[in-house]
């Protein structure tokens, strides 16, 4: 079973204006993603990639597009989202058939708003690798939400065959610093991927293996360098690159954790830089209104990647 290192964006999906999938901008964004130095793999149907907007059967079509666009040299990971244990195992074995390298296995988002035990996720998760032959990668959410998993939870988890990576979003620094520790100390052979988007250097510096983000769809070369040079120990240059991102993360995070209008904004971004020829997103969500539209556009400008009169 294979553990995912390395810098792994979390690939967006272009939209026609009838809200079909853009088959030929997304053979385009992830073939792009895919010719980066130190992107060992994509992410399809993140929250990045509108996860929530598609259909099965489109979750399964944007995996194959992408699989069959970047080739075996890459790891294509699919996100799962279900309310249905049941369900969750026929997505992920749909993700496999598509050409998925992986899975990434969100918590049901029932247990957002009713909690869960220990037991309800080790079957959960049994249950999903049971119907695949392909590695998992855990998605831990904030400690703060009620489908947060404990420290020793995880290194439960780190202990099923499958569960070979963890997408660590546990967004405090202090549990953050316990989950890896947990995990490390379960399954010294599984891998750690930091999902801090909104401060992925902080979050780096604790020892992990790569990161898993949306950030990196956006500026791949930067996120690759800031993971490679911080593996390195090369914090005077983590620092530099890390001013670079300050502002861009802030105009497309908004400061804060990542949510729907984030994603919007990531769209956007990628339209003003070319990478996308439109920002559509499926409702309820929205493009960014024009004030954010420039605020993304200034950071873009002084971190160099569009001219001052670009257009987009």
């Amino acid at each position: 079973m294979k553990a995912f290192t390395g810098v792994i964006p979390a690939i967006t999906v272009p939209f026609h204006d009838d809200f079909s999938i853009d088959e030929s901008g997304l053979r385009e964004v992830a073939g792009w993603l895919s010719t980066h130095t130190g992107i060992t793999g994509i992410l399809t149907n993140g929250h990045t990639g509108e996860i929530f907007a598609l259909s099965p059967e489109e979750r399964a079509q944007v995996t194959r597009i992408v699989a069959a666009t970047v080739g075996p040299d890459t790891a294509v990971i699919s996100g799962v989202s279900s309310e249905s244990i049941t369900e969750a195992a026929e997505h992920a074995q749909q993700a496999e058939q598509a050409g998925a390298s992986g899975v990434l296995l969100m918590p049901p988002h029932y247990w957002l708003r009713f909690g869960m035990t220990d037991e309800h996720v080790l079957t959960y998760y049994q249950t999903v690798a049971d119907a695949i032959s392909i590695p998992i990668v855990c998605h831990v959410y904030p400690a703060y939400t009620k489908a947060g998993y404990s420290s020793a939870l995880l290194a439960k988890l780190a202990k099923l065959e499958k569960v070979t990576t963890f997408k660590v979003g546990t967004r405090d620094m202090s549990r953050y610093d316990q989950d890896i520790h947990a995990i490390r100390e379960a399954a010294p052979s599984a891998s750690i991927l930091t999902c801090h988007d909104e401060y992925v250097l902080p979050s780096l510096v604790q020892g992990v293996d790569g990161a898993l983000v949306g950030f990196a769809s956006l500026v791949p070369e930067l996120i690759t360098e800031l993971v490679a040079v911080v593996q390195k120990g090369d914090l005077i240059r983590a620092q530099e690159l890390h001013r670079v991102l300050f502002e861009l993360k802030e105009a497309v995070y908004g400061g804060g954790e990542p949510s729907a209008d984030a994603h919007a904004r990531m769209k956007t971004a990628m339209k003003l830089t070319g990478r996308l020829s439109s920002d559509l997103m499926r409702p309820p969500t929205t493009s960014p209104g024009e004030a954010a539209r420039e605020r993304i556009r200034t950071a873009l400008v002084r971190a160099g990647l569009i001219s001052e009169g670009a257009a987009g």
